[in-house]
């Protein structure tokens, strides 16, 4: 057997084994399936078995985490995925992880003999961050919880030299230095990003080498082809992991195909890609273990491949009318019908202190609920939303984090994944352009994974221009935008009242919640409330009638609430309705007081192209067309940035006036 043997025990018979799976289905789709068409596309990880299937044999905690990419195919197979589901995955078929709604390369794994896979993403870069919040989960339920079975797991994030580069691996990275978490990058560097070269990802094209003094990491160098080095270097690594600090572990593998089976390559000299291909790690393993017997091996595992494959072509297409399933959480959370209504009496609050109640008495209620952004701790937010709650509930569940919201947002996707509650804050709405991908991506996990995973949490955002200035960053509010964004709600309160119902009701939701406080209703009067108390819940999707009437409906939402009102005084006939809720928005009650008075005026903050009251306008003229006697109508925010001086933003925001006009040219129509 070994000529050389690791100062480790390594299973090597399954070692092999798995490799030799990995290597056989690449194969199999790029020879056969592929050139047939029923492959839509394929990843090689040639070269890169042996790394990955040695780090999965030493995933063996039941709470190790790992986010993997599209390569990482091997890695996912010595966790226990199934040679039938990884071929009925590449071929979209039912039975694969996905159930055919994801890349055939982008899996997600409830643990089985191995660590839980987190759903991958397409995106480069995106799964570091969110690793590093299943390891500060790791920490908080063992330190904090004191849950003894999570001491001692780690997290790993698989990606290769390019991802480097990406922002999910700088923010991944401050994250779990600051912190100190169990953390392993596993960064398998081949020497091209497609076709880029890794001198042009970092400089010298070393990660390594320009993180060697980098506070609270170590590094670890290895080649990923040499059976021996790889094996001890990763135990080595993984081990230091397990003590609870975090590690970069850069494996020098190759890529002996192209990025996908439609790369030729061309980019690459006659004399590098010779040297890549001595350098394959089966080639070094069939060395290293002269005494198997592996033309027994590899018939019986072609075999087994071939085998697999036809049956997962036998696999069932998945059934069309399931496709928009697992968009949302199945079962959504009601206001509870048997609490009281909202209490009436005591002295009025203001919306920001609703927002401070509510996360206080969630919180001592869910030990597993976590406040964190920039500025929430010791400072209480930027706008006091989280004052003196650090002081009162400790630094490890309202805490700051380093100033990337890519970093927050990811990180809330692993907290979530590992069963805590995260309420991240984004400080202004302007300032989640950063985490674009990170939300998209989360809105979509419930679906991609066919309902396997979700990442619940909420997303505090204050939007909109102040009650004594704007600017084009911090006053936007773009909602729309969000409506659009798929498996997100969103909230939009106007009162302190209905910010503590929408905001209760969104910390227990199933679903990822989007949830904007206007920045000129956090202390004014128009949003002072008494308290509701503490077990009032609003339901999503139920708009408030703010004013009963037969001649005129407008609706509107968030600020835009109270210049309607006061437009509205001394107007007969105006029914106005305060949607609370962008998605799901109440299209019922919409159309149903539509019906009734034959118009409708939307007036919202957001620019006018393609503002959320376009959508409402759209639904009014299909489904309620023949009941209507004056042209829809909207008044919106022209399509320019907020300004900072305040003459000029009063002079573009919609207003008392302005409102008023339109209200008494539909009322004459």
């Amino acid at each position: 057997m070994p000529n050389k043997k690791p100062s480790i025990e390594v299973n090597w018979l399954e070692t092999v084994r798995t490799i030799l799976t990995s290597r056989y289905i690449d194969e199999i789709e790029e020879n056969k399936f592929a050139p047939q068409g029923r492959l839509p596309y394929q990843f090689s990880a040639k070269g890169h078995e042996l790394a990955q299937v040695l780090l999965a044999q030493q995933l063996t905690h039941q709470h190790d985490g790992a986010c993997v990419y599209y390569r990482s195919r091997p890695f996912v197979l010595a966790s226990g995925l199934s040679t039938h589901e990884a071929l009925a995955a590449g071929f979209a078929k039912t039975g694969s992880p996905s159930e055919g709604r994801d890349g055939g390369v982008i899996y997600s794994m409830q643990a089985r003999n191995g660590a839980t896979i987190l759903p991958a993403s397409g995106s480069v870069g995106s799964q570091f961050s969110q690793a590093a919040g299943w390891a500060q989960a790791i920490h908080y339920r063992h330190k904090v919880l004191g849950e003894k079975d999570w001491g001692g797991a780690i997290s790993v994030a698989l990606g290769g030299e390019g991802a480097v580069a990406a922002n999910g691996f700088w923010a991944a990275l401050n994250i779990v230095t600051t912190r100190n978490l169990p953390y392993l990058f596993f960064i398998e560097d081949n020497g091209f990003a497609i076709s880029v070269r890794s001198e042009l990802q970092t400089p010298g094209g070393n990660i390594a080498a320009n993180l060697a003094s980098y506070s609270n990491l170590k590094i670890i160098e290895a080649d990923g082809t040499d059976p021996v080095e790889a094996a001890e270097k990763i135990a080595k690594a993984v081990a230091h992991v397990r003590m609870g600090s975090p590690c970069l572990l850069r494996m020098d593998v190759v890529r002996i195909m192209g990025h996908t089976f439609l790369d030729d390559q061309s980019y690459k000299s006659a004399e590098e890609r010779k040297l890549e291909a001595k350098r394959d790690p089966l080639k070094s393993l069939k060395k290293y273990l002269p005494d198997l017997d592996w033309k027994t091996l590899e018939r019986e595992v072609k075999a087994e491949v071939h085998e697999a494959a036809e049956k997962a072509l036998q696999n069932l297409d998945p059934e069309p009318a399931t496709t928009t399933q697992h968009v949302f959480a199945s079962e959504q959370v009601k206001a509870n019908s048997s609490l009281p209504d909202p209490q009436t009496k005591g002295p009025r609050i203001n919306l920001i202190e609703a927002v401070k109640r509510t996360l206080e008495t969630e919180m001592r209620i869910n030990s597993g609920l976590l406040i964190f952004g920039e500025d929430v701790g010791l400072k209480g937010g930027a706008h006091g939303a989280t004052a003196h709650m650090q002081s009162k509930f400790g630094a490890e569940r309202v805490f700051d984090t380093s100033l990337s919201e890519e970093g927050i947002i990811g990180s809330a996707v692993g907290l979530s994944l590992a069963g805590l509650r995260p309420v991240p804050e984004i400080q202004f709405r302007k300032y989640t352009d950063p985490a674009t991908e990170q939300i998209n991506d989360t809105g979509t996990i419930r679906w991609r994974t066919a309902g396997k995973f979700s990442a619940p949490m909420v997303v505090r955002i204050p939007v909109g221009f102040s009650k004594v200035t704007g600017d084009p960053f911090h006053s936007v509010t773009g909602e729309a935008i969000f409506a659009h964004t798929l498996g997100w709600r969103l909230a939009f309160p106007s009162n302190a009242v209905d910010a503590a119902g929408l905001l209760r009701t969104a910390l227990r939701s199933e679903d990822p919640v989007l949830f904007f406080e206007h920045r000129a209703l956090l202390d004014t009067p128009q949003a002072r409330r008494p308290w509701p108390g503490d077990e009032y819940m609003l339901p999503f999707g139920e708009a408030s009638l703010l004013s009963e009437g037969e001649a005129v409906t407008v609706v509107t939402w968030g600020f835009m609430v109270h210049p309607v009102q006061e437009a509205a005084e001394g107007l007969d006939g105006i029914e106005i309705l305060d949607l609370r809720t962008i998605s799901p928005w109440d299209k019922n009650r919409v159309l149903e007081s539509v019906k009734k008075t034959g118009k409708c005026l939307i007036v919202h903050e957001d620019t006018i192209t393609g503002g959320f009251a376009g959508e409402i306008m759209a639904t009014i003229s299909s489904e309620a067309f023949e009941w209507l006697d004056a042209p829809l109508q909207r008044i919106a925010t022209p399509d320019s940035p907020i300004p900072f001086n305040v003459e000029l933003m009063n002079a573009i925001l919609p207003n008392v006036d302005s409102i008023h006009q339109k209200m008494k040219w539909l009322l004459a129509y």
